[in-house]
C-alpha cells in the first residue's frame, strides 16, 4: 500500500542518517556520549578559543595575564619613546665665561670676519659676543647645522646673520643666482626687527635683502622677488604663498635656512605651512633652528628640517624658565575694583619712564588705551586686530621714544627688541609661566640691562605666584597688599575728574 511504501522510505532515510552520524563520530575519534562529544569537539577543533571554566580558573587566567603585562619602567620608556622621539645630534658642551651672564670674553674680531662685516659691527657698536654667539657662530662658519636654545634677549639674531653674511662674501654671490638665505619668523613685528638688523649688518655688503609678510603689499613683494632678493626675512604664510605662486621667486640655489622662534611658530598654528615650505626648498643646505623650548612638535620639526646631524647649543639648559640678572620682579595684590585706580596712580608717577602694559585681549587693550587717553595719560596701543601699517608705525614709534607708555597684548611679548624699557606691568596675568618670562623679557635687555616688572594679582590669583616661585625658581620682592585709604581714592578720582573736565572745556 502507498502508506507502507512511505514508511519504508522514511526508515531507509533515517538509517542512512544514523549511519552517517556514526561514521562521522568514528572518524573524529570522539566517544559515544553526545553531551561529552560536543564539548570535546569544540576543544579539538577550536583550541585557540578560551574555555569557560570555574571562578578559580578565571582567577588563574587573570593572574597569568597580569604576569605578562609590562612593568612600570617599560611603560615609562615606551611613553617616552612615543612622546619625545630621540633626535640625533652633537652637543657643544664648552663653557664660555660671561659678564653678568650675557657677554662672553670673546670678541667678534677673534672670528676672522670679512672687512665689510667688521665695519658694520663697529657701526653697531658691538665688540664682544654674547654666549650664544660665541658658541654657535664658529660652528656655523664651518657649515654645520645648528640647533640653538637660548633665553630671550641673548643675541640670537646675529648668531645666524653673521654666518649668512660670511657665506655670501666667500661665495661671491650674485643676485642672478636667486635667494641664498631665508629667515622664517613667527610674527610681522619680529620679521621687521630682524630685517632692521639685517640692513645694518649688510650695510657694507653688496647683497640685496628684503622682507615678506602678511598684511603687506603682495604684488610689490612679488616684483622685488622677481628682481632678486639674496637674503629674505619672511613670515610662514606669506613665504609659502610666494613659493607656490610667484614664478620669479628663485630658491633652487638656496644655501641657508633659518627658523627663528620655532616653538612660537608652531604655537600660533603654522605647523602645516612649515612642513610644506620644507618640501619646496632644496634639501642640500645649511639649516639653523632656534627655539626657546623643546616640545614634541619642535622635535618633529627638527627631524624633517635637518638633512645632516645638527650640533646642539643650549644656553641655560638647566633652567627652562629663566630671566636675566638685571631684572627686578615684584607683584601687587589688589581687589578688582581698585585695579584701575592703582594703574592710573602708577602711570601718573612714571610719565617720564618707558612702560609696557600687558593686557589679556585685544578688546581690553582697546578699552583701557581709550580710557587712559581720556583721563589725560597718553598711551599707544598694539594688538593683533590692527592693520599692519598701524602695528608697524606704533612699534617703531615706541621703540625710538625715550619715554612712552604702550598698552598691548602678547603680540609684543616674544622676541621683540625694544630698547631701554623701564617697567613691565602685567595688568592681566599670563596664562602660562613661559608667557610670563617672555613678557618680562622686554626689559633689562643687553649688557648691564636693568629693568623692573610688576605683576597685578587678585587675592584669588596668588596660587599662580606660588607656582612661579616653587616650580620655576623665580624670585620676587616681598608682596605689597594694596588697600587704598578713602582719602587716596578721593584724590585719585579728583585728578581724573579734572582731566576729564579739562578736556571737555577745550572741546
Amino acid at each position: 500500500m502507498p502508506g507502507e511504501d512511505v514508511k519504508k522510505i522514511h526508515k531507509k532515510k533515517l538509517k542512512k542518517k544514523l549511519a552517517r552520524e556514526k561514521a562521522a563520530k568514528e572518524r573524529d575519534g570522539i566517544g559515544a556520549e553526545e553531551d561529552g562529544s560536543v564539548g570535546k569537539r569544540k576543544r579539538a577543533l577550536e583550541p585557540e578559543q578560551p574555555v569557560e571554566g570555574t571562578r578559580s580558573d578565571v582567577k588563574k587566567t587573570k593572574k597569568k595575564e597580569k604576569r605578562i603585562e609590562p612593568t612600570e619602567d617599560e611603560e615609562t620608556q615606551d611613553s617616552k619613546v612615543q612622546k619625545r622621539p630621540r633626535v640625533e645630534m652633537d652637543r657643544d658642551e664648552k663653557l664660555v665665561e660671561t659678564t653678568d651672564g650675557v657677554l662672553a670674553n670673546k670678541k667678534f674680531a677673534d672670528l676672522d670676519l670679512s672687512e665689510a662685516s667688521m665695519m658694520a659691527m663697529k657701526d653697531m657698536e658691538f665688540e664682544y659676543m654674547t654666549e650664544i654667539q660665541a658658541r654657535s657662530i664658529p660652528h656655523a662658519l664651518q657649515g654645520r647645522d645648528i640647533l640653538g636654545a637660548a633665553r630671550t634677549g641673548s643675541g640670537k639674531t646675529l648668531s645666524f646673520l653673521i654666518p649668512v653674511a660670511e657665506m655670501l662674501n666667500k661665495a661671491k654671490w650674485k643676485t642672478r643666482n636667486g635667494t641664498a638665505a631665508v629667515i622664517i619668523t613667527p610674527t610681522r613685528e619680529l620679521a621687521l626687527q630682524i630685517y632692521k638688523v639685517t640692513r645694518e649688518l649688510f650695510a657694507y655688503h653688496m647683497h640685496t635683502h628684503g622682507v615678506v609678510m602678511g598684511g603687506a603689499n603682495r604684488r610689490a613683494e612679488a616684483d622685488k622677488l622677481a628682481k632678486g632678493v639674496t637674503v629674505l626675512v619672511a613670515t610662514p604664510g606669506r613665504l609659502l604663498d610666494h613659493l607656490q605662486n610667484t614664478s620669479g621667486f628663485v630658491v633652487k640655489n638656496l644655501q641657508n635656512l633659518i627658523i627663528d622662534e620655532a616653538d612660537r611658530i608652531l604655537e600660533v598654528g603654522f605647523e602645516e605651512e612649515l612642513h610644506q615650505i620644507l618640501k619646496l626648498l632644496p634639501q642640500k643646505r645649511q639649516t639653523m633652528l632656534f627655539s626657546a623650548t623643546q616640545t614634541t612638535k619642535v622635535e618633529d620639526l627638527i627631524r624633517v628640517s635637518f638633512s645632516n646631524k645638527p650640533i646642539y647649543i643650549g644656553v641655560d639648559d638647566k633652567r627652562e624658565y629663566s630671566t636675566v640678572a638685571g631684572l627686578e620682579q615684584g607683584f601687587l595684590v589688589v581687589p578688582e575694583e581698585r585695579r584701575f585706580l592703582l594703574l592710573f596712580t602708577f602711570l601718573k608717577r612714571n610719565m617720564k619712564k618707558k612702560v609696557i602694559i600687558f593686557m589679556s585681549s585685544c578688546n581690553a587693550v582697546k578699552f583701557y588705551s581709550e580710557l587712559l587717553n581720556f583721563v589725560d595719560i597718553p598711551v599707544m596701543d598694539l594688538h593683533g586686530k590692527q592693520k599692519q601699517h598701524k602695528r608697524t608705525s606704533t612699534f617703531f614709534q615706541f621703540s625710538s621714544a625715550k619715554s612712552a607708555i604702550l598698552v598691548c597684548t602678547d603680540v609684543a611679548a616674544r622676541g621683540l627688541d625694544i630698547p631701554e624699557v623701564d617697567w613691565i606691568l602685567q595688568f592681566d596675568p599670563p596664562d602660562e609661566p613661559k608667557e610670563y618670562i617672555h613678557r618680562v623679557g622686554r626689559t633689562a635687555r643687553g649688557v648691564d640691562g636693568k629693568g623692573r616688572a610688576l605683576l597685578f594679582l587678585l587675592p584669588s590669583e596668588l596660587p599662580f605666584l606660588k607656582f612661579l616661585r616653587e616650580v620655576h625658581s623665580l624670585s620676587f620682592h616681598p608682596p605689597a597688599f594694596v588697600s587704598f585709604p578713602c582719602i587716596i581714592i578721593y584724590r585719585i578720582l579728583s585728578t581724573m575728574s579734572r582731566s576729564i573736565l579739562g578736556q571737555s572745556s577745550v572741546e
